[in-house]
């Protein structure tokens, strides 16, 4: 999913002009005739805004109405004005009401290209610092995580309410999904937010220090007990303990831990009494808990214990809608981190990683960012720069493969930059509009399934990547539309396959 600009001008041959422009740097648009639709459209819960391209000059609520309405809605969108009038007083004072840019009308493309990138890229930094310094002061919510996928909107309603109780939730999810990021974000939402959040990997601790690492000790408790130690729930307490991997626990272990959730009480290793605690339990794991209640390994009694709310985060590959936005936030971070000035990435190398199958999830990708970001000698990426991600994936990307030559073309659409901005590029460039062939070269009536594939690799290119779009457009599910790219994917490289062998 590429990002939305909001577009607000009552004149409508200039709205036109500049929705065909924004289009063609590769965002969405959504365009609106006055400044109440814009705040509509900003305020509204189920449209998803990045930035605004804003007349100044309109009947009923202005642009300057709107940059002040949205100062006080605490909104941080960034917003580019555009005016007929060029002057300064103008400027200083849409600059001085929380404008981060201006453009004079008849505004030039290569001009709104580079104000748009700039204020993404600037949005997506602010983003990325805003998230770790909320992370650090234990404030992080879910305003923080980045998703615009259809598939999260429903874990996301069920976190936010478990944050306004104290219910154990376990957070069930492929290793690399964010499930510390998601328990922060509950914390942070939540009555305990001004109180620690203490996290501990289980399958980081010796089996022999889990009692000691969770519970304390006190000094001379064991040899190499030189001083006392609080323990886990005790650095916890009136705050929330996140258990991660919380099935690599030793049986031993976990007698204990259902014990103190039971109580409310944790009593150290050497210690005499026991110790009263008041503790939120949000747990993970990337296994299946119930096999291992069945095979023995984890206590069923400890299992219904925490798993009272269980919250399923999808992998990436299921969400890849939002491998887009991830990357402009990752982009912007290693780049400020590492004093690099890459201000763009390939169609051809966003449609590789926008299609990949990412086993490592959010993680793998993160990392493959970072690599590329160090690595690169350029000041935009390409596909040249992820030399190893190709290798891991297990979805061959389709839309990088030349379409098939029965294709006519009849008319050409403009196409999107060879290079568009790091903060958001089309997942495929603009397509032709062609006709499709019934027949093969032969003369032979082609299988309905290769047609299929095509006419998917169409619509995936015409859509620029939209994957939500492409299958709203074919009328068939999106879970539907994956599965049919891998068939076409596994009769791709069967059809390849055969060529070599009869070779």
């Amino acid at each position: 999913m590429a990002a939305r600009i909001l577009i607000a001008d009552d004149d409508a041959v200039q709205r036109r002009l500049v929705e065909n422009m924004v289009q063609k740097c590769g965002y969405e648009t959504l365009v609106v005739e006055s400044g109440d639709a814009a705040i509509a459209a900003l305020t509204s819960p189920e449209t998803s805004i990045d930035a605004v391209l804003l007349d100044l000059v309109m009947p009923g609520l202005d642009g300057m109405g709107v940059l002040s309405q949205m100062r006080e809605a605490g909104l941080n969108i960034p917003v580019i004005v555009q005016t007929a009038h060029g002057g300064i007083d103008n400027v200083i004072s849409a600059m001085r009401a929380g404008a981060q840019d201006f453009v004079v009308k008849p505004v030039g493309f290569e001009r709104l290209q580079v104000s748009l990138r700039n204020a993404l890229n600037t949005s997506a930094l602010r983003g990325e610092l805003q998230r770790i310094r909320h992370s650090r002061e234990g404030r992080l919510t879910f305003a923080d995580i980045i998703t615009r996928s259809e598939s999260m909107a429903g874990v996301l309603r069920a976190g936010q309410k478990a944050a306004s109780s104290n219910i154990p939730v376990l957070i069930e999810g492929e290793s690399g999904v964010g499930k510390e990021l998601f328990a922060r974000a509950i914390h942070g939402s939540g009555e305990r937010k001004s109180k620690p959040f203490v996290a501990v990997n289980c399958g980081a601790i010796p089996d022999n220090l889990v009692e000691s690492i969770l519970f304390g000790h006190e000094k001379g408790a064991f040899t190499g007990a030189t001083e006392r130690h609080t323990g886990k729930f005790v650095e916890a307490s009136g705050g929330t303990l996140f258990l991660d991997e919380i099935g690599e626990l030793p049986l031993a272990a976990q007698v204990k831990l259902l014990r103190a959730l039971q109580e409310g009480t944790v009593e150290a290793v050497g210690g005499r009494k026991p110790i009263k605690v008041d503790v939120r339990i949000i747990s993970a794991t990337n296994r299946n808990l119930l096999n291992h209640v069945k095979a023995g390994q984890f206590r069923e009694d400890l299992f219904y214990r925490l798993h009272v709310l269980p919250l399923t985060i999808p992998p990436l590959r299921m969400r890849r809608e939002d491998i887009p936005h991830l990357l402009r936030h990752f982009l912007a971070r290693f780049c400020a981190e590492e004093n690099r000035s890459i201000t763009g990435i390939s169609g051809e190398a966003m449609m590789l990683l926008s299609q990949l199958s990412w086993p490592g999830n959010i993680r793998q990708l993160e990392n493959t960012v970072y690599r590329a970001v160090v690595m690169s000698d350029h000041d935009e990426l390409s596909v040249a720069d992820f030399p190893h991600v190709g290798a891991q994936a297990e979805l061959e990307p389709l839309s990088m493969q030349a379409p098939p030559e029965p294709l006519v073309l009849t008319e050409e659409l403009p196409s999107a930059p060879a290079t568009v901005p790091g903060n958001e590029i089309p997942i495929a460039p603009s397509a032709p509009i062609g006709t499709l062939s019934m027949l093969t070269s032969g003369g032979d009536v082609r299988p309905l399934e290769e047609m299929e594939a095509e006419i998917i690799r169409f619509a995936i290119a015409h859509h620029r990547g939209q994957m939500s779009e492409v299958a709203r457009r074919l009328k068939i599910g999106r879970s539907t539309l994956y599965r049919k790219l891998d068939e076409a994917a596994a009769h791709d490289r069967t059809s390849e396959g055969g060529a070599e062998i009869a070779g």
